[in-house]
Formats: structure tokens, C-alpha cells, sequence
């Protein structure tokens, strides 16, 4: 069946100018994003924690867990970067489920895509304002990364994406750090291949322009685990699985060569609950080993005010994921000032 086309989308630079970012942002943002260069380059030896809700689903409850992460942004500002998960588009492996707030904006009510891009852009905007954070979003649709290109401070490109060429292309011109997860085979390889053409140039078609890069130097690997073919889970968070990653990483002549646990997923078998012991027994592991020390900048966890998930039918509890469970909020605290006491 054909297309059926339903109205017709701004483009980045007209939702820019409708909704800017204040000159004393964009400032506050550049400061932020070199200091969050400096942990991928080595110059700073702060652990990186990006985190933060599965998917972000309602504007204020965002805001609200943005906020109290703030104050304990405060508490450990010496020891623990950190960078939160505003994860405004959802990758649904059927295509069934909630897809995000760029598609959906209020997850009970139909899909608009056109309200769906300004929701997620006065998310950013408001987060930013409000605790000065720079956040993290995944780039599961190239094409619409410069929608928010002018707020962010991180990008992840998933599991199921780092294999296509287009977001790999589109990597390497990226302005910030960009994590490319191994795939769901598990399979590092097309990780490594990931980050390699990340940080080269390219020429290729964009938004209808031809255009040419120059590649991105802080493009690294997140290790999320994977699964088999009987659908077992198979993490890659354990000492052995991390020392043969890094010393292949080492030998590959990649720039700022950097890892992040991503302590959910495939790694806890999305037994959300485990993410504090995942990052205990990394952080042992990093201690032990001198490699694993230089190479793992930090971790991936998902956390939201309330623990768990809801499913989108019975949606109605204040801060509770619709898409994977998160940690609550009290264990995200512990888990933090956990975290910067081995530190």
C-alpha cells in the first residue's frame, strides 16, 4: 500500500529559530560538553554515569528526576560526571509499543510527530535551563539528530542501528561524543567497525545536501551485552569479557579509545535491579586491572523516579517507565554515592 501522507514536518532550522537556545545556554552547554571531551580524551579522570529513564514519556516528571539528579550532581561533582538519559525516540524491535515523545507526545492519546518535535525540544530546552545538565539522547533516526544538535551533550547509537551505514556516516559529524553499542549478536566487531567509520571522513547525502565530514575523534564503544540464538543472555560485563574487549581495543589505532558499561539490557538480562552490583563488580574489575582502569570511562544505567515499568494501557503512575524497567529513584541515590566512595 502506498504512503499515506499526513501533513508536512518543519525542518530543523524553522523549529530552531521558533524555539532558540538562549545565548547563556548555549555557553553553559559548550563548557559542559569540553569537560565531557576531556573524560573520553583522558584529561579528566571523573567516572561518566549516563542516566536517566528509559524513555522519556511525560515533560514534568522528567523535569522532576532531572532535578533531584542535580542535587546530587552537587554532592559528587569531584568524582562522578554526569550525563542524563533523555531518550526522546524508542526502538521497538516488532514495531509494536510506545516509540517515544517525538512520536507521541502524550502516550495516551494518537501519535503527531509534528507536535511530538517541539515537546522534545522544550524538554531539552527546559532540562538545561533548569539544572544546567547537557543530556544524552539516542540517534535511532539520523535524519532528525538536528533537531536537537544545538542542545545535546551526548549521543548513543543502539544495538539493533550501529550496523547501518547512514548512522555511522552521520556519526562522524557529530559535534559530541557518540557511543556505539555492540550489537544484539554480541558480535564487537561491527562495534569496532562502528567507531572506526565514525571517526573518519566522509562524503555522502544528508537532508537532501551532499555533504562532507571530517569524522569524530570521541566516538567509543558501549558494551550492553547480547544474546544467543536460543535467546539466552549473554553479558560482557565480567572481567574476562572486558580485558579480551579492551586489549582488542587497544591494538586497533582507534582515537580516544573508551568504553561505557551499559549495566542494563542483555548485561542484567533487564533485571533492572542488578544495575548497582553490574557497576560494583566493573568497578572491582577496573581496580584490578590497570587496562580496564584507563579504558572504561563509566557507565549506562536506566533509572526513573519510580522502579519498574508500567505497561503504556495502565499508564497513570508519576514517573514510572512505560518501555524497559528502571531503577527507583532511592536506589539510583545509593547507587551514585555508592559509586564515588570506591572512587
Amino acid at each position: 500500500m502506498p504512503f499515506n501522507y499526513k501533513k508536512q514536518m518543519p525542518s530543523a532550522e524553522h523549529l530552531k529559530e521558533l524555539m532558540p537556545v538562549p545565548e547563556n545556554l548555549a555557553k553553559a552547554r559548550q563548557k559542559r560538553l569540553d569537560e565531557l571531551c576531556d573524560i573520553f580524551s583522558g584529561n579528566d579522570d571523573r567516572l561518566l554515569l549516563i542516566i536517566g529513564p528509559c524513555s522519556a514519556d511525560n515533560e514534568d516528571s522528567v523535569a522532576d528526576y532531572m532535578q533531584r539528579l542535580c542535587k546530587v550532581q552537587e554532592k559528587v561533582a569531584d568524582k562522578i560526571f554526569i550525563v542524563p538519559r533523555i531518550y526522546t525516540n524508542k526502538p521497538r524491535t516488532t514495531g509494536e509499543g510506545y516509540k517515544g515523545m517525538m512520536h507521541q507526545p502524550n502516550p495516551v492519546k494518537a501519535p503527531d510527530a509534528f507536535e511530538g518535535l517541539k515537546a522534545i525540544r522544550r524538554m531539552h530546552l527546559r532540562v538545561v535551563s533548569e539544572t544546567g545538565f547537557i543530556c544524552a539522547d539516542e540517534m535511532l533516526y539520523p535524519d532528525n539528530h538536528s533537531y536537537l544538535d544545538d542542545i545535546l551533550g551526548y549521543v548513543a547509537v543502539g544495538a539493533r542501528s550501529v550496523e547501518n551505514q547512514q548512522h555511522r556516516l552521520v556519526a562522524s559529524g557529530v559535534d559530541m561524543p557518540i557511543g556505539m553499542k555492540n550489537g544484539t549478536s554480541g558480535d564487537v566487531g561491527v562495534m569496532f567497525n562502528a567507531i572506526y567509520a565514525a571517526q573518519h571522513g566522509h562524503d555522502f547525502i544528508y537532508q537532501t545536501h551532499e555533504v562532507s565530514t571530517e569524522g569524530n575523534p570521541y566516538a567509543h564503544a558501549i558494551l550492553r551485552g547480547s544474546i544467543d540464538e536460543h535467546g539466552r543472555n549473554i553479558p560482557n560485563y565480567h572481567y574476562e569479557d572486558l580485558l579480551r574487549i579492551a586489549s582488542q581495543y587497544e591494538t586497533k589505532g582507534l582515537l580516544n579509545p573508551a568504553i561505557i558499561i551499559d549495566t542494563n539490557h542483555n548485561n542484567s538480562g533487564k533485571q533492572y535491579q542488578q544495575q548497582p552490583r553490574i557497576a560494583s563488580e566493573v568497578m572491582h574489575s577496573m581496580m584490578y586491572e590497570p587496562l580496564l582502569k584507563k579504558m572504561i570511562k563509566g557507565f549506562m544505567v536506566e533509572s526513573y523516579i519510580e522502579p519498574g515499568c508500567q505497561k503504556i494501557d495502565e499508564y497513570g503512575v508519576y514517573g514510572k517507565s512505560i518501555t524497559d524497567p528502571c531503577l527507583g529513584w532511592n536506589e539510583t541515590e545509593k547507587m551514585i554515592y555508592d559509586i564515588a566512595e570506591k572512587l
